[in-house]
C-alpha cells in the first residue's frame, strides 16, 4: 500500500521537529487542490470569486478564512511563505516584492517616531541608504557599529533602542556577528534582533535558533538560485509578523504569484546548491590565496579568517560568496574584472552562474567615502559569488584577471 503521508498533506504538518531540512525544502507548505497536482500550481489571478455577498463580507471582515485579493492572499505566495517558515523554524513568514521591501516593511511596521536602531556598519549599501535617507525622515535614528565587536553593540544602546539589525556573514567582507551574544544584548534592552540571512540561507544558518527574533531574506539571491526573479521574505513570530503582514496588505509591497512559484521551486534544490556553492567557494578562496597579485582574501572558511571558529560554530558551511583585494587601485580592480570572459559582471549574487563586481562603485556605491572606509570597502576590493560551474573553469577565468594586473 502506498504511503499516504505525502499524498494527503492535510493529515501531516511539516515541521523541523519531525523532518530533515532537505525534506522540508521539497515538501513543506504545499496544499494540493482537488485536482491532486503533484507540483505546486501557480495562481495568476488578481482577485477571487465568492459564492455570495455574505461570504464576501465574511472574508473581508476576517470572520472566515480564505482568499480575498492577491495583494495579501494568494495560494502561490502562501505556499512559499509556509515553506520558508518551516525552513527557518519560524511561526510565520510574510513574502515581499524584494529583499529591500522586506527590510522596509519590517522597520516601518515595528518601529515608530523616536525609536532608535543599532545597525552593523557592514550591511548592504541600500540598507544604509534606507536608514539614513528615508527612515530618518520618520524620526527613526540609527547608530552604526563594528559588527564583530560585541561591546560596541552594547555601548550603542539607548533608552529608545527598539531594534538591532545585522547581516552575517556581511556583504562583501564576510565579517561575522555572534548571533547568540548580540541576541542576548538586544533582549536585555527589550529590543528585537533582526538578522539578514541572505548569504547563508537556512540551509547553512538558522538565526532564530540562535536567539534572533526576525530573519530577512532577499529571495532574489540563493532562494531562487538562478537569477530569475526579485522578491523577499520576513520570518519570525506571529506577533511581529502580523504587523508586517498588515503593512504589506495596506502598503502593497507584495510578492507576485509567479515569482513566489519560482522561489518555491528554487527551494527544492537549496540544500544541494548551498553545499556545492560552499565547497567550490572554499576551493577558490584557497587557490586565490596562493596567487601573485592578490593582497588578501576575505572568506570565513579560511583558517586565517579572524572569525573562522565562530563561523564553524553558527554555520554548517561557509557559503558561496568571497571577496579579495588585488594589488593596486580601482583601475587594477576594473582591469581584473574586465579581463574575465565567463564570469558574469553583475551586482547580483547567489546564482548558479558565477558573478563578479566592484563593490565600491556598484553595490556599495551610494555610501559616502568615509562610510566605505569605515566598513573596509576598498577601491581594490572585488566580490565574487562562486557559482556551480566547474571550479577549474572558474579558476581559468580568474587567471585572465590576474594576467591583467
Amino acid at each position: 500500500m502506498a504511503d499516504s503521508r505525502f499524498e494527503r498533506p492535510e493529515r501531516i504538518q511539516f515541521t523541523d521537529d519531525e523532518f530533515e531540512f532537505s525534506t522540508l525544502a521539497i515538501r513543506a507548505g504545499q496544499q494540493r487542490t482537488n485536482e491532486g497536482e503533484h507540483s505546486d500550481p501557480i495562481y495568476p489571478t488578481s482577485s477571487f470569486v465568492y459564492s455570495s455577498a455574505r461570504e464576501a463580507a465574511a472574508r473581508f471582515g476576517g470572520e472566515e478564512e480564505g482568499n480575498i485579493y492577491s495583494r495579501f492572499t494568494n495560494p502561490s505566495v502562501m505556499a512559499f511563505e509556509r515553506r520558508m517558515a518551516a525552513l527557518e523554524g519560524g511561526e510565520r513568514a510574510v513574502a515581499t516584492s524584494s529583499g529591500m521591501a522586506a527590510i522596509l516593511s519590517t522597520c516601518i511596521s515595528l518601529l515608530q517616531q523616536g525609536d532608535h536602531v543599532v545597525c552593523s556598519r557592514s550591511v548592504f549599501g541600500s540598507t544604509i541608504s534606507l536608514f539614513d535617507k528615508y527612515l530618518s525622515r520618520t524620526g527613526i535614528s540609527v547608530t552604526y557599529v563594528n559588527p564583530t565587536d560585541n561591546q560596541a553593540w552594547r555601548d550603542a544602546l539607548q533608552p529608545e533602542t527598539k531594534m538591532l539589525f545585522l547581516e552575517t556573514p556581511s556583504n562583501p567582507l564576510a565579517e561575522l556577528t555572534d548571533i547568540e551574544a548580540v541576541a542576548e544584548i538586544a533582549h536585555e534592552a527589550d529590543a528585537l534582533l533582526v538578522v539578514d540571512n541572505c548569504f547563508c540561507t537556512p540551509a547553512l544558518q538558522r538565526p532564530l535558533q540562535q536567539g534572533a527574533d526576525i530573519v530577512i531574506h532577499s529571495a532574489t539571491k540563493y532562494l531562487d538560485g538562478q537569477g530569475r526573479c526579485v522578491g523577499g521574505v520576513v520570518v519570525g513570530r506571529n506577533k511581529e509578523l502580523e504587523e508586517v503582514f498588515g503593512f504589506i496588505r495596506t502598503g502593497g509591497a507584495c510578492l507576485s504569484p509567479f515569482n513566489a512559484w519560482v522561489f518555491t521551486k528554487g527551494l527544492e534544490t537549496l540544500d544541494l546548491r548551498m553545499k556545492a556553492h560552499s565547497a567550490s567557494a572554499l576551493e577558490i578562496a584557497q587557490w586565490l590565496q596562493r596567487q601573485k597579485g592578490i593582497d588578501k582574501v576575505h572568506y570565513s572558511g579560511l583558517p586565517q579568517h579572524p572569525q573562522h571558529q565562530l563561523a564553524k560554530k553558527q554555520q554548517t558551511a561557509f557559503g558561496g560568496v568571497l571577496s579579495f583585494e588585488v594589488q593596486g587601485d580601482k583601475e587594477a580592480a576594473w582591469r581584473f574584472i574586465d579581463a574575465t570572459q565567463m564570469i558574469s559582471i553583475t551586482g547580483n549574487l547567489g546564482d548558479v552562474k558565477s558573478t563578479i563586481t566592484h563593490p565600491a562603485t556598484t553595490t556599495h556605491g551610494r555610501m559616502t567615502e568615509a562610510a566605505k572606509a569605515e566598513a573596509g570597502i576598498k577601491a581594490n576590493l572585488i566580490r565574487l559569488s562562486v557559482g556551480l560551474e566547474s571550479v577549474a573553469d572558474i579558476q581559468r577565468d580568474l587567471e585572465l584577471g590576474l594576467a591583467a594586473l
